[in-house]
């Protein structure tokens, strides 16, 4: 065990998310990260867009990403996540996992699953000759036995879908107009060695380690034995409410005394700051925050407000509307 300063530990942390300017592709930053959460918000633009251009500037093109998950299936997207596909032996063990019967969200996948036994079956019938499909392709015909609460509304071939996926049976093999389109996983993923399911989790557990450079211990800040550490450079971005490194609001707390939650689910009148504000990022402070906005129509920029040291902001918003196309910041 390695145990560093909290000075330390910020140079380590910020640099082992590659925010240190050392991010060289698209492919190998998502390698060291491990891997991106999908969100469909994009007041300013989707948050794996995001993570990428924080680390990648301008130079990054979204539609790379798009060619290496789905043109060259050398990242694949599984429940909200994008991933190395190399990793997808120790996501199988997961997939595994989920058809227990262990846990309460299992059981009501059994249950669905046994429910509709029949409409399984036709859903990889279809799948299997005329895939791949939008779920709104797919004949619904299910039997409710789950309640949603809104969250699938009435298509249960969603809810479905949902479980098959967690379970490895279907996969998401690209994108239309931003939904997801669904094939046989046998069909879309590569063969591949089956890990133990506590190996997996312990290599896993071993790579967001590395991920992260530093964790908070009783024994104060231990450093990754791989962590890099030095000089930052005196870069300034801005990071996406689902960065990893703010990702875990408590650490970010205890590694830069930084509150910081994502207000868009409180009422307005409650919110301290804004809807959708994202972290300046100086160096290996986390100096301010901001709320840009970004009009797709209009190509227009705006920053709605800004709090803290926001000294080195204009600079991270120019960099952010040079990379979106804006044709006005205002």
């Amino acid at each position: 065990m390695r145990i560093v300063s909290p000075e330390e530990a910020r140079r380590i942390a910020v640099r082992a998310q590659l925010l240190d300017g050392s991010a060289t592709s698209v492919l190998d930053t998502v390698r060291r990260l491990g891997f991106l959460q999908i969100d469909p918000i994009s007041t300013v633009a989707p948050p794996q867009h995001l993570v990428l251009w924080s680390r990648l500037g301008s130079a990054y093109d979204p539609a790379e990403l798009e060619r290496l998950l789905w043109d060259e299936k050398k990242l694949f997207e599984y429940v909200a996540y994008i991933r190395p596909m190399e990793d997808l032996p120790l996501i199988h063990a997961r997939m595994r996992r989920r058809r227990g019967n262990t846990y309460a969200h299992e059981r009501r996948g059994n249950e669905f699953l046994k429910a509709n036994a029949r409409y399984k079956r036709a859903v990889l019938r279809e799948l299997g000759q005329s895939g791949p499909l939008l779920s709104r392709e797919i004949a619904g015909s299910a039997v409710r036995t789950w309640t949603s609460h809104g969250w699938y509304g009435n298509r249960n071939v969603a809810v479905l879908l949902e479980i098959l996926h967690g379970r490895g049976v279907v996969a998401v093999v690209g994108r239309r107009n931003g939904q997801r389109l669904w094939d046989l996983a046998e069909r879309w993923y590569p063969e591949i060695e089956p890990v133990p399911g506590r190996e997996a989790e312990q290599i896993l557990a071993e790579r967001r380690f590395r991920a992260q450079g530093v964790r908070l211990t009783k024994k104060g800040w231990e450093a990754h034995p791989d962590a890099p550490d030095g000089p930052v450079p005196d870069r300034a971005t801005l990071l996406s409410p689902f960065d990893r490194l703010v990702h875990d609001r408590d650490r970010a707390e205890a590694l830069w005394d930084f509150f910081y939650r994502l207000e868009m689910y409180v009422p307005k009148a409650k919110r301290e700051y804004g809807y959708y504000v994202l972290p300046l990022l100086v160096g290996d402070r986390l100096a301010g925050r901001a709320e840009p906005r970004f009009d797709r129509k209009t190509k227009t920029l705006e920053l709605l407000g800004a709090w803290g040291d926001t000294s080195r902001l204009d600079e991270a918003v120019r960099d952010l509307g040079a990379w979106l196309g804006a044709d006005t910041i205002r």
